[in-house]
C-alpha cells in the first residue's frame, strides 16, 4: 500500500509539475508567436494537407532517405498517424503493422516478432528495439510512451548487416522529435478515457523546444498516463471438483490435510490497472558547421496490475487469483549521437548506456494446483506445518496446522548495456558511397527469481520418507498420518522453494560495411557484409535445496562441493558447477558473418523495383545441467547439456514501390524466408523437471506484405496487409535423455504415431510433423482506415473509421501441445474517431474496439502446458475503449 501510495504522490507531483509549467509556458508562447506569423509547412505537408501524399522521410539505412527509394520491405507510422490511432505502445502501434505479432501477458512483458519468425527458445531476442540510434533490445520490452515522436519504423526481414545479431526478423526503431535551433515550441495533450465495461483513465503528454543560443536548443518531453483496467478477479471459495478452476481445494486424496482456497481479500473488479510516468530530455549543440552533438536521456517508471489475459471458463474477462500479480517497471536510457565530417568524409558515432530493473509478483496457485492433481504421493509437495498445532513425535507425530500451500513468483531482474557504434561513409563526390563501421555491445543480466511458498522458511518442519535428490519435496507419508518429520524447511532461500540467483553477460563485437554503386543512373547495386564475435556466460544457482547441497553445486568460499542452506545472503556464493568449468554454469562462445544484396531499378522518378537478398542471425547459448537416471530404479544424477545452436535465417525477396500523380501510392513485396535450427524449449521425455532449449530444425515462410494510400478529394483511404504461410520443413524429432550415454540428445529418426522409447507410449517421438504450420502468426493480418477531412468555418474537420482483422493462428509447434491450447480464431474490430482543429488546439473523440469483440492474440499458462492445460488464459485485443483528447501548439 505503501509504494502504490508512493507512485501515487510521485506520479501527482510530476502532473502538477506539468501543470504549473503549461500555466507559466502558455503566456510566454502566445507572446513568442505574437509579433510573426506561423510558419509556412514544408512543401511535402502542405502537398499533404491540400491535394495530394506526403513524402515520408526514413533513415532505416542510416542515411535520409524517402521511404519510397529504401529497397527493402518496411513501414512507418508517422507522428500524425501515431496520434490518429491512439497508440501510447508496443501492442497499439504492432497492431498497426501487418507483418508483426507478439507474445506475452502483459505490458512491459511482450515481445514481437515479424512474418511468423516465433522463437520458442534461446536466449537473445530476435527483433531489433532502438530508440534512434540506439538499442535496448531484449526478449521482454519496455512499454515506451509513443509521444513526441517522428515515426516509428519496422523493417521486416532479416536487418543482420546494419543492425546485427539481434535483428534476425526484423527491426522495430523509435524516431524521436530532434531539439531545433532557433525555433521555440510547445504543446500539451490532455486526454480522458474508459473501458466499456471497466474503469476510467487518462493521460496528460507535454513537450517543449527552447532555442538558447544560435548553435543551441534543449527539448523536454514528459507524461504521465492511468489505465483503467477491463478484468474482474472475482470471489471464489471452495472445492476442486474435475478440473473446473470456478472453485479450489487442495489435497482431495488425503482428507485430514485437506486446504480449500480463498481469495476474497485479492478479489476486485478492472484489476488490472496501468500507472506510469516518465520523460526525455535532449540537448542540440552545433559547434560547428555540420557538426552535431546531441546528448539525451529518456526515462520511464510504468506498473502493470494484474493478468492482461483471462479464463473463458470463468466467465468473460474474469480470473480467479489467489495471490498478487503486478509488475514495476523502469529504465533509463542515456545516449550521445555525435555526427560530423572529417574533410568529405561523413563520421557518426552512437553511444548508449541502458539500465532496467523489474519487479514482478506472480500467482503461481495453478501450479501447485496442477501438483495437487498428481494424486498419491505428491501430496507431502503441498503439506507444510506452522509451529503451532503438532502432537505426539517420533513415528506418533502428527500435525495439523498446514500453511496456504500455494506457490507464488516474485521476481527482481536488473538489465545493464553498454553500446558504441561508429560509422564512417565515403565523400559523396566519389562515384559509389560506401558506409563501414564498429560495434561493441556489453550486457549484464542480474536475475533474482523466488518460486516460494509463503512462510516456508519458518515452519516446522516437512516430510521427508521417500526424500533426497530424486525427492527433494519430501514426497511419502504424510505427517498427519505419522510420517517422518525432519526439523527444518526445504526452502532454498527466504521462502523460495527452488530458487534462481543468475548473472548472465553478452559481449558481441562487430565490423561491418555496407556500399552502393550506380551500375546505371537508374539501376543501383547494393552489397553489405557484417562479421561478429559473439560470447555469453552465465554464473549463479538455480535448484532447490538437493542441487544447492550434493554434487550440482559449489560453495565458493570453501570451495567444497554443496552449499549450505539457507542459501548465503551474498549473491553467487552458491553456484552450479560445469563438469568442465567449476565456477561457471556455461560459456559460449561464436563468430560469423551475415551479408546481403539487392538491386534496385529506379525506371520512373516515382516507381522503383527491388530484389533483395539478406541473412540474419540468433546466437546459440547455453543449457544448465540437468538431472537423469541411468536406470528406472537408480538415482538420478546431473550431467551437462548440450549447447544449442545458433539460428540462421535467409530472405530472398522481390518488392515494386510507386507512386501516380502524388495521389496513389502502391508498395508491395514477395518473399521467401528459409529459417534453420530454430531454437525451441521443451521439457525433455526421462529427464527429471528442468526445461532444455535444442534445434528444431528447418522452416519456410512464403508471403507477400502491401501498403497502399490513395487520395481524392477530402477522402484518403490507406491500407497495409501481410500474408504469411510459414512451414516446418522435415519432421521435428523430439528430445530425450540417453540415459546409456547420460547426455540429452535429439532422435535421430523418428516417425507419426511412435512413441519415444520408455515413455509408456505418452510423449510422442515425432513433435510435429513436416509441413506442420509455424505457431503465433496469422496467414493474414491487415488494416484498413478512411478519412474524410473538411472544413466548418474556420475550423478544419475529420471523420475517421478503421477495421483491425486478422485470421486463426496456432498457438505452439508441437502439435501436441497446440492441441491443448487450442488455436486462437480470427476476428474483425472497428475503430471510429472524429476531430476539429481550429487556430493552435485541436480536440478529438474515439473509440476504439467500437462493437467491443473478444479478438483472441495468445494463450498462456503457469507451468507446462502438458500439465497446466485446465488453467491457461487467454490474451485479448484491447476491450472497447474510448476517451476524448484535447490539445494545443505553440
Amino acid at each position: 500500500m505503501n509504494k502504490k501510495m508512493g507512485l501515487k504522490s510521485r506520479a501527482m507531483k510530476t502532473l502538477g509539475v506539468s501543470t504549473i509549467l503549461s500555466t507559466l509556458v502558455l503566456p510566454m508562447a502566445a507572446y513568442a508567436a505574437e509579433p510573426q506569423d506561423a510558419p509556412a509547412p514544408a512543401p511535402d505537408q502542405a502537398e499533404d494537407q491540400t491535394a495530394g501524399l506526403g513524402e515520408i522521410v526514413v533513415t532505416a539505412t542510416r542515411t535520409a532517405t524517402s521511404i519510397q527509394k529504401v529497397p527493402i520491405s518496411m513501414q512507418a507510422l508517422s507522428a500524425d498517424v501515431l496520434g490518429q490511432r491512439q497508440v501510447k505502445g508496443l501492442t497499439d502501434f504492432a497492431a498497426l503493422l501487418p507483418s508483426v505479432t507478439f507474445a506475452g501477458i502483459g505490458p512491459g512483458r511482450n515481445t514481437p516478432f515479424f512474418r511468423g519468425i516465433v522463437p520458442a527458445g534461446g536466449g537473445r531476442e530476435s527483433v531489433g528495439y532502438y530508440i534512434d540510434d540506439i538499442p535496448i533490445t531484449g526478449t521482454g520490452l519496455p512499454d515506451i510512451q509513443a509521444y513526441d515522436l517522428e515515426r516509428i519504423e519496422a523493417l521486416s526481414g532479416p536487418q543482420g548487416t546494419l543492425y546485427g545479431a539481434g535483428s534476425l526478423a526484423g527491426t522495430i526503431r523509435f524516431i524521436t522529435q530532434k531539439p531545433k535551433i532557433g525555433q521555440f515550441e510547445f504543446g500539451y495533450d490532455a486526454e480522458l478515457n474508459k473501458y466499456g465495461k471497466g474503469d476510467f483513465g487518462g493521460q496528460y503528454q507535454s513537450f517543449i523546444n527552447v532555442p538558447v543560443t544560435d548553435t543551441l536548443a534543449v527539448r523536454a518531453m514528459g507524461f504521465y498516463r492511468r489505465d483503467g483496467g477491463y478484468i474482474d478477479n472475482t470471489p471464489n471459495k471452495g472445492r476442486f471438483n474435475d478440473g473446473k478452476p470456478s472453485v479450489l481445494t487442495l489435497g482431495d486424496n488425503n482428507p485430514d490435510t485437506k486446504y480449500t482456497l480463498d481469495n476474497s481479500a485479492l478479489a476486485k473488479d478492472d484489476y488490472n490497472t496501468i500507472e506510469g510516468y516518465g520523460g526525455r530530455l535532449q540537448v542540440l549543440w552545433q559547434p560547428f558547421d555540420g557538426w552535431d552533438i546531441m546528448p539525451q536521456i529518456s526515462a520511464q517508471q510504468q506498473v502493470a496490475n494484474g493478468y492482461f489475459g483471462f479464463d473463458p471458463r470463468l466467465g468473460d474477462l474474469e480470473v480467479h487469483d489467489y495471490d498478487l500479480t503486478s509488475q514495476n517497471d523502469k529504465f533509463y536510457q542515456a545516449a550521445l549521437s555525435i555526427h560530423g565530417h572529417i574533410g568529405d568524409w561523413d563520421i557518426v558515432s552512437a553511444t548508449g548506456y541502458y539500465q532496467r530493473q523489474t519487479k514482478l509478483l506472480n500467482d503461481y496457485t495453478y501450479y501447485t494446483v496442477t501438483y495437487d492433481g498428481f494424486g498419491a504421493g505428491y501430496e507431502s509437495y503441498l503439506q507444510f506445518f506452522d509451529k503451532n498445532g503438532c502432537t505426539g513425535s517420533g513415528a506418533s507425530l502428527k500435525c495439523n496446522s498446514l500453511i496456504n500451500p500455494t506457490q507464488f513468483f516474485s521476481g527482481l531482474r536488473n538489465e545493464k548495456k553498454f553500446t558504441q557504434e561508429v560509422r564512417l561513409t565515403t565523400p559523396k563526390s566519389w562515384p559509389f558511397d560506401v558506409t563501414i563501421g564498429g560495434f561493441m555491445h556489453r550486457q549484464t543480466n542480474e536475475s533474482n527469481s523466488d518460486y516460494g511458498i509463503h512462510g516456508l522458511a519458518n515452519i516446522v518442519g516437512y516430510t521427508v520418507a521417500g526424500g533426497g535428490d530424486d525427492n527433494p519435496a519430501g514426497f511419502g507419508i504424510p505427517v498427519s498420518q505419522g510420517g517422518t518429520m525432519e526439523l527444518g524447511s526445504p526452502a532454498v532461500k527466504r521462502d523460495a522453494f527452488y530458487l534462481v540467483e543468475q548473472t548472465n553477460h553478452w559481449k558481441d563485437y562487430a565490423v561491418f560495411g555496407e556500399g552502393h554503386y550506380n551500375i546505371t543512373p537508374t539501376l543501383k547495386l547494393t552489397g553489405g557484409l557484417r562479421y561478429f564475435w559473439s560470447r555469453y556466460d552465465v554464473t549463479g544457482f538455480a535448484g532447490v535445496a538437493a542441487s544447492a547441497q550434493n554434487a550440482p553445486s559449489i560453495f565458493l568460499p570453501t570451495d567444497s562441493i554443496g552449499c549450505p542452506l539457507p542459501l548465503p545472503a551474498e549473491r553467487l556464493q552458491c553456484r552450479n558447477i560445469n563438469r568442465l568449468d567449476p565456477l561457471s554454469i556455461g560459456r559460449y562462445r561464436e563468430k560469423g558473418e551475415t551479408h546481403k544484396v539487392a538491386v534496385n531499378w529506379q525506371f520512373q522518378p516515382d516507381k522503383m523495383l527491388y530484389a533483395n537478398y539478406s541473412t540474419g542471425f540468433r546466437p546459440g547459448g547455453y543449457n544448465r545441467p540437468l538431472r537423469i537416471r541411468a536406470t528406472s530404479t537408480q538415482p538420478s544424477v546431473v550431467v551437462a547439456a548440450p549447447a544449442f545452436k545458433s539460428e540462421t535465417l535467409t530472405n530472398y525477396e522481390l518488392g515494386f514501390k510507386g507512386t501516380w500523380n502524388n495521389m496513389f501510392r502502391f508498395n508491395a513485396s514477395v518473399y521467401i524466408e528459409d529459417w534453420n535450427n530454430i531454437q525451441y524449449g521443451v521439457v525433455v521425455a526421462g529427464a527429471q523437471g528442468a526445461g532444455y532449449t535444442g534445434n528444431a530444425g528447418k522452416a519456410r515462410v512464403y508471403g507477400v506484405e502491401y501498403d497502399a494510400d490513395v487520395k481524392l478529394g477530402a477522402f484518403t483511404l490507406s491500407t497495409t496487409g501481410a500474408y504469411n504461410d510459414g512451414k516446418l520443413k522435415g519432421d521435428f524429432c523430439n528430445f530425450v535423455a540417453d540415459r546409456a550415454a547420460l547426455t540429452i540428445k535429439q532422435l535421430d529418426t523418428c516417425a507419426v504415431g511412435t512413441p519415444v522409447p520408455g515413455t509408456n507410449g505418452q510423449t510422442a517421438s515425432v513433435a510435429a510433423a513436416d509441413g506442420t504450420r509455424l505457431p503465433r502468426q496469422p496467414k493474414f493480418k491487415g488494416t484498413t482506415s478512411l478519412r474524410y477531412d473538411t472544413q466548418s468555418g474556420d475550423a478544419d474537420v475529420y471523420f475517421q473509421g478503421a477495421a483491425l482483422y486478422q485470421t486463426s493462428a496456432t498457438q505452439d509447434l508441437n502439435v501436441d501441445q497446440n492441441a491443448l491450447y487450442g488455436n486462437t480464431p480470427g476476428f474483425v474490430s472497428f475503430d471510429f474517431s472524429a476531430g476539429i482543429k481550429m487556430d493552435n488546439w485541436t480536440f478529438d473523440v474515439f473509440v476504439q474496439n467500437a462493437f467491443d469483440k473478444r479478438g483472441q492474440l495468445t494463450k498462456n499458462t503457469f507451468c507446462s502446458i502438458d500439465f497446466c492445460a485446465g488453467s491457461s488464459r487467454t490474451f485479448i485485443i484491447k476491450p472497447q475503449f474510448f476517451g476524448i483528447r484535447w490539445g494545443q501548439r505553440y
